[in-house]
This record gives C-alpha cells, sequence and structure tokens, in this order.
C-alpha cells in the first residue's frame, strides 16, 4: 500500500511541475496548420489517429504527453493499451484535454479544477407530460421563450469548442420536444457523449430505435416507488407507473444503457431495497439516488425529506449495493464519497463514487485522489443550461449565472462569482467549513441554497452536522415557499 501511495503521490508532483505546467500551457496554445492544437495533435498521436501535419514541436508534445499517460498508467496500475483504446472514445479524448489544460492553467488543485465542464445538463425544455411532485422546474408547458432549433445547435458548437465530454438532456420531458433527435445527433456527431434523464412514458420501441440511431449512450428513467401506488403518488398521472415500466423494458431490449433514477423521500425510502430487486429483474445496470432538494414543487414536500441519519444509512446500503457487483448504485449525494472512503476500509474494497457519474475501484489508491476528485460538482465538473438559454450552476440551483444569448460558455464558465465561489472548498461556511472531508464531500451545495439561502452555508442534510449543531446557530431555515429569486451572488 505504501508503495502504490507512493506512485500516486509523485506522479500527482509530476503533474503539478511548473515546467511540465508550461509545456501543457503552450501546447493548448497553439495551433497547427490543420487548425487543432498541438495538445490535440498529440492525444491524436497517442492513438494512432495521425493526419499529414508534422512539426517538430508537434513531436516533442507528442512524447511529453505520451510519457504523462505511461506514468499515469504504471501509477494507477491501469494497462497501457486499454488506456489508450479508451483514448480512442471521442467524448473520453475531449475529457483528458478538458483535465490536462486545467492542470496547466490551474496545477493540481484540491479539488481539482477544469477550465469548462465535464458535463452540461440541458434542461431542453419545460413540457412535460407529467406532473411531478418534486419537479425542481415546475414542468408542466413549454416557455414562450425557448431557444430556437438553430440557437441549439450553436450551443452544441459551444460544448465542442470547449471540449465538454458529456451532454445529458433533462427537462421537463425532453422527448416531447420535435428537434430533440436533431440535436442529439448533432452533439454526438461532434464527440459528446449524449445521454437523457426521462420519465420513461414517452420510451416506446420505435422512440428507443430512433435515439439508439442518434447517438444516445444513456438513458436514465425516473423511477419513484416499486409500487404503482407510490411511484404514482409522486408523478401525479394515473398509468405513468406502467408506462414508465414498459419504457424501461424497451429501453433495456433497445441495447441502451439503462439507469432508474430514485428521488429518495421519507415516501419512498423503505421501497428501496425493492426498486434494486426490479431493477435487476429487468436487466437495468444502474441505479442512481438523487438528493430530494426543497426546490421548484420540492418546496412544498420539504417534510417528506430524508434526516442526516436515514440519509446516512441510504448511503451505507447503496455502498453495500455496490460492493455486490450486481448493479452500479450511484448518489448526488456528495457523501457518498466519504461513505465509500470509510466503507472501504471497513470491507476491504477500494471502491469509490467520486461523482454521480461513476464509480471506480481505484486498486489502493482512494486515499490518494479522494481529495482531488470527490464532492459536489455544481459549478465545478458541471453546470445546467435552462430551456430559454439562462446557464445556472446546477439544475437544482436556480441562480442564474450567465445567458447563452449574449455570452459564450466559455466567458460564463471562467468568470461567474457563483461558479468561482463554488470551486474554492475554503469558502465553505459553518460545519463544513471545517470537516476533514471537504474536499472529498463538500456538502450539497443546492441543498445549502435551497435551506439557507446561502450556497456556501452547510449541508443540513450530512449526518456530521448531528456532531456539532452549535456550528449552525447563524444560519435560519427560510420560512418562505415562494420560488428562489433567480440573482447571483452578491
Amino acid at each position: 500500500m505504501k508503495a502504490e501511495s507512493s506512485s500516486v503521490t509523485s506522479f500527482l508532483s509530476f503533474l503539478g511541475n511548473p515546467l511540465l505546467r508550461s509545456i501543457i500551457r503552450f501546447s493548448g496554445d497553439r495551433q497547427l496548420k490543420s487548425g487543432k492544437t498541438y495538445l490535440e495533435a498529440a492525444l491524436d498521436d497517442l492513438v494512432g489517429d495521425k493526419d499529414s501535419t508534422f512539426s517538430l514541436n508537434r513531436t516533442v508534445f507528442s512524447g511529453i504527453i505520451r510519457l504523462a499517460v505511461e506514468l499515469g498508467c504504471i501509477a494507477f496500475n491501469v494497462d497501457r493499451e486499454d488506456a489508450i483504446n479508451t483514448l480512442k472514445v471521442p467524448y473520453f479524448r475531449k475529457g483528458l484535454l478538458n483535465v490536462l489544460s486545467g492542470i496547466g492553467e490551474y496545477g493540481v488543485t484540491k479539488p481539482y479544477r477544469i477550465p469548462a465542464p465535464f458535463l452540461v445538463v440541458w434542461n431542453y425544455t419545460n413540457a412535460c407530460n407529467l406532473r411531478c411532485r418534486h419537479c425542481y422546474q415546475r414542468a408542466e408547458r413549454p416557455r414562450p421563450d425557448e431557444l430556437t432549433t438553430e440557437e441549439r445547435l450553436s450551443i452544441i458548437d459551444q460544448l465542442d469548442e470547449n471540449n465538454v465530454s458529456a451532454l445529458a438532456f433533462s427537462g421537463g420531458e425532453p422527448l416531447m420536444r420535435r428537434d430533440f433527435f436533431e440535436v442529439a445527433e448533432y452533439a454526438h456527431d461532434k464527440g459528446l457523449q449524449v445521454s437523457v434523464a426521462t420519465n420513461g412514458t414517452l420510451l416506446t420501441k420505435d422512440v428507443v430505435a430512433r435515439m439508439k440511431k442518434a447517438g444516445v449512450d444513456y438513458v436514465e428513467v425516473s423511477l419513484d416507488g416499486a409500487s404503482k401506488e407510490t411511484h404514482e403518488s409522486f408523478r401525479g398521472v394515473k398509468g405513468s407507473f406502467d408506462a414508465t415500466i414498459q419504457g424501461i423494458r424497451n429501453s433495456v431490449e433497445g441495447g441502451l444503457y439503462t439507469c432508474i433514477a430514485i428521488t429518495a423521500t421519507k415516501l419512498n425510502l423503505n421501497e428501496i431495497p425493492k426498486i434494486f430487486e426490479l431493477a435487476k429483474k429487468l436487466g437495468v445496470r444502474r441505479i442512481i439516488v438523487f438528493n430530494f432538494i426543497p426546490t421548484g414543487r420540492g418546496e412544498d414536500i420539504v417534510h417528506l425529506d430524508l434526516s442526516p441519519t436515514e440519509r446516512e444509512n441510504l448511503l451505507k446500503y447503496l455502498y453495500k449495493e455496490m460492493a455486490s457487483g450486481q448493479i452500479e448504485a450511484l448518489s448526488t449525494a456528495p457523501q457518498y464519497s466519504r461513505v465509500c472512503l470509510q466503507q472501504s476500509h471497513i470491507g476491504g474494497l477500494d471502491l469509490l463514487s467520486p461523482t454521480h457519474f461513476a464509480a471506480v475501484n481505484l486498486h489502493g489508491r482512494t486515499k490518494q485522489l479522494a481529495d482531488f476528485i470527490g464532492g459536489c460538482g455544481a459549478g465545478r465538473l458541471y453546470c445546467a443550461i435552462q430551456p430559454n438559454g439562462l446557464v445556472t450552476p446546477c439544475v437544482f440551483m436556480p441562480i442564474v449565472v450567465g445567458d447563452l444569448r449574449r455570452q459564450s460558455l466559455k466567458e460564463i464558465w471562467l468568470n461567474s462569482k457563483v461558479m468561482n465561489d463554488l470551486r474554492d472548498r475554503d469558502r465553505l461556511e459553518g460545519r463544513c467549513s471545517h470537516c476533514k472531508y471537504k474536499y472529498v464531500c463538500g456538502g450539497c451545495r443546492a441543498r445549502a441554497y435551497a435551506y439557507y439561502g446561502d450556497y456556501l452555508a452547510p449541508d443540513p442534510g450530512c449526518v456530521r452536522e448531528l456532531e456539532e449543531p452549535s456550528a449552525n446557530f447563524l444560519y435560519k431555515i427560510k420560512a418562505t415557499k415562494a420560488e428562489v429569486p433567480l440573482m447571483e451572488r452578491k
């Protein structure tokens, strides 16, 4: 274990070397005649995707990047050929470009910073055929100012230019908008990983086939109960349970990577193990349990939020399911990173869910990497786009930080005060500010904002808050149920 720790530490020191950072910055700024940067060309060379453009600088940069990748494979016990084959996938290569550019610009930071989001979640339309009690959008009808198809295609161009790896269509119900397939296919052709979050009721066999043809890689279907009564009490429409279950079957049988998404509340907490059993029978490969955030319609059911102890026990249950190897069990609760770290010491496994996008086996390297990759990703790893082009740090955090009709994504991402605050864990307040897991977790910033009106406040849903209740004496729960104002923090 000490040798493994030393290899990771040495590799991180190598990445943070000022000379290497200067080389990465230079190679990311300079372009070949082909229009690609030297850094992009170096990754092309690494995977054998060479063009006819040659220069001495390209050869030098390619050699340095190859060395960095090979040292990384050694440090993390990853097979070199597997790594190179992975980088042949366009969106993985975009991700590595983003990481390297971040190291060149900011160094090896805790948590790490990147010059563009890995993931953009796009609330594609406000139209929806269900009336969910916990909907953060209060979705029902399309907004009158929703983006045109041409504006949407232009946004995809920006995501591509900024090396955004993944685009998740959400809503409302994204499948209700006619231009969804055109825009999804355009995003796929640009090399982005394309996923869809849906209520599942519209996933007919024909729709699934069209999604697959358009290049959709991943489908996340909301299911909030193992029984019709529980699910439909959330979703507000009779018959939605059967339609959703059939949609899940169609997605699995159609060959899409299918995930079930659960929003955990007191109403369905005891049914979650049954949902796992149902998911396994349906052939679903992943379940993600969403933190309940009292925003949008969720403000009206804040009393159904889990207690810190209930949430902690749920996260431990999810780790147990993930460790079983039968299904991937994730959560949007950033405390899950801490729970994985703690449980891995107990069970002898080395699993970590650094974000709600993935879980990884780090082969004894969890402790060394958790501070860099774990925790809340709002404004740090991802951001959200609203149906009218407004940008927010998170779909659950209704703070407008920019407008894509008037600003570029790059300008918004780099210059927003809110986004930059969220990237600096040393700005956290209350219990979160001095928690030893603040870089691993950082607390859910959307929950802090929903409860206290302050995105730097402590997360009231964390069990560690119970250890030091006096730390929150300055924070008062918001008394209003009115929609949270859309404004920048002053």
